[in-house]
């Protein structure tokens, strides 16, 4: 084989996609968080409604949802959006999520991606700053319900406080 065919044949190998990624992760637990659901509760101590869609994109390789407030500001837009990846990292061996809001806070990294160790019917994601404050975002599932239960809670230094305690329930 010549070079510049040698060269071609390796190019083309290394396009490929891999068998993995084709397939994209099969998770079990994202899958029940996939579909249309009516969020209510608590956030920032008030009540709320949100609708939030979560579908598997990008050839199965990341569950998105979107998260759209029922209220609305003074402007008569949704007081609260977000568009919210989830996936798995196999070189770290944890759920990896990146947060992206109408706050812009979630932008900037690391302060915009989460880290979750896998646990049974438990999302305990990790937004930390880098410094003394974190953010602890946990999707706990209810499989006799079906139903989620989510939390947020802010770490800053030794205080913790609850800013948000909601339930996701099927549309």
């Amino acid at each position: 084989m010549t070079t510049p065919i040698r060269t071609l044949a390796l190019l083309l190998l290394l396009a490929l996609p891999t068998t993995a990624a084709q397939q994209g992760i099969q998770d079990e637990l994202l899958d029940h968080l996939a579909g249309h659901w009516l969020m209510t509760g608590t956030i920032a101590g008030g009540q709320v409604s949100h609708d939030l869609d979560a579908e598997w994109v990008l050839g199965h390789q990341y569950l998105r949802f979107h998260e759209l407030a029922r209220e609305l500001d003074e402007d008569g837009n949704p007081a609260y959006e977000a568009i919210v990846f989830i996936g798995w990292n196999q070189t770290l061996g944890q759920y990896t999520c990146l947060w992206l809001d109408v706050t812009g806070s979630g932008a900037q990294f690391p302060e915009g991606t989460g880290y979750a160790e896998p646990a049974p019917d438990k999302l305990a994601f990790v937004f930390d700053d880098g410094g003394d404050s974190a953010i602890h975002t946990t999707f706990t599932y209810d499989r006799e319900a079906d139903v989620w239960h989510w939390l947020i809670d802010i770490v800053r230094g030794t205080e913790h406080s609850t800013f948000a305690s909601v339930s996701l329930a099927r549309r």
